[in-house]
């Protein structure tokens, strides 16, 4: 089996493949040149797995394009696959995040846009329909914007009961629906908003982003615009998992697939200033669910080293070692095989890096 990364960058997609084990890469690309790619998917539940991504060009505007061939060809439909009914009064500005559903849901895939809203697709990724009460959930008028602007960024189906859906959004916070999307209410509790007259209000937070534990899908990690917090009830409550990091601001937190407890983020300093701590380069990891963390630097540059890791910049693959990835906004994505014990580079000297995903195909 060979594995797929997907590295999606301001002006273009890039695929990187490697056939020994991750240990060497073939790049090929770019894809959709002069296209910023916000969000990239492999969906591996099909024989054949489809790839989406998520397109924001500056003359055609946004849109959502498939590849059946794992990127030999292309899709794009002539008309917006994702686009907000007339009465809503607002265009989409682009699609941040395409999620396949789990288990259960085949053709169902679920993509988070700006502005915050979430639409749902039935047939695979090609077109999708807005959920309606979320965009008319009475906190939405009150949702801000973040630096990078007003989008749902996270959408996370439970592995085992597709009722159970979790997004965040930047700024508005964590949401949370038990009814497949019919209903939804803030999961917010614990998550700090210093920012605010109310540091600790019902939602409003500037969540980064959020993963699921692989081990217990009742466990999620936030990555916060100061603070990151771990939930043992599927997001209705949060607590500090900060201390031992070097600072609690940063923007990707991510998950492993095959290994419980393992969960790495890339610590920036204060927010005045989104540098590297240190100016070094380092993943930070904890295998104990927040409990403790280690620096991670074997072949990562030595510094110093300024450019940050955006939101979705940061994967892990499906593969046993598992493999984790970053890529940087100065154009590198460095990769490991051994679950972030040692790394080494994929590519180089490419766009800024906006996004990427792994999967065995």
């Amino acid at each position: 089996m060979a594995t797929l990364l997907a590295i999606g960058t301001a002006k273009g997609l890039f695929l990187a493949t490697s056939r020994d084990g991750r240990r060497g890469w073939q790049v090929s690309g770019p894809h959709f040149p002069m296209t910023g790619v916000y969000a990239v998917a492999i969906d591996t539940r099909r024989a054949i797995p489809r790839l989406l991504a998520a397109l924001s060009s500056s003359h055609f505007g946004p849109s959502v394009a498939t590849s059946d061939d794992l990127g030999a060809s292309w899709h794009e439909p002539g008309q917006a696959p994702v686009a907000f009914p007339a009465d809503t009064g607002v265009a989409l500005g682009r699609v941040w995040q395409l999620t396949p559903a789990g288990p259960g849901q085949p053709d169902v895939v679920w993509a988070g846009t700006e502005p915050s809203a979430l639409f749902r697709s039935d047939d695979g990724g090609v077109t999708y329909h807005l959920v309606r009460p979320l965009w008319d959930h009475p906190h939405r008028e009150r949702w801000g914007a973040g630096f990078g602007g007003q989008a749902v960024h996270t959408v996370l189906p439970h592995p085992a009961d597709a009722d159970r859906i979790t997004v965040a959004m930047s700024t508005g916070g964590v949401y949370r629906s038990t009814d497949g999307g019919a209903s939804w209410s803030p999961g917010n509790t614990g998550i700090q908003a210093y920012f605010l007259p109310d540091e600790w209000p019902e939602f409003g937070q500037c969540v980064h982003k959020v993963a699921r534990d692989a081990g217990d899908p009742e466990r999620l990690y936030a990555q916060n615009h100061h603070g990151v917090y771990r939930s043992d009830d599927d997001g209705r409550t949060w607590s500090s998992i900060a201390g031992g990091l070097p600072s609690d601001f940063g923007f990707p937190i991510v998950t492993l697939p095959r290994r419980p407890g393992s969960v790495f983020t890339f610590p920036l300093t204060a927010d005045s200033q989104r540098f590297p701590v240190g100016h070094r380069c380092r993943v930070w990891r904890s295998v104990d669910a927040g409990g403790s963390w280690q620096p991670l630097s074997a072949g990562l540059p030595e510094g110093p080293f300024y450019p940050a890791v955006l939101r979705d910049a940061m994967c892990a693959d499906d593969a046993e070692p598992g493999g984790v990835y970053v890529g940087t906004r100065s154009g590198e994505v460095y990769a490991s095989r051994d679950e972030g014990d040692s790394w080494s580079c994929v590519a180089a000297h490419l766009p800024d890096v906006l996004c990427l995903r792994a999967a065995g195909v």
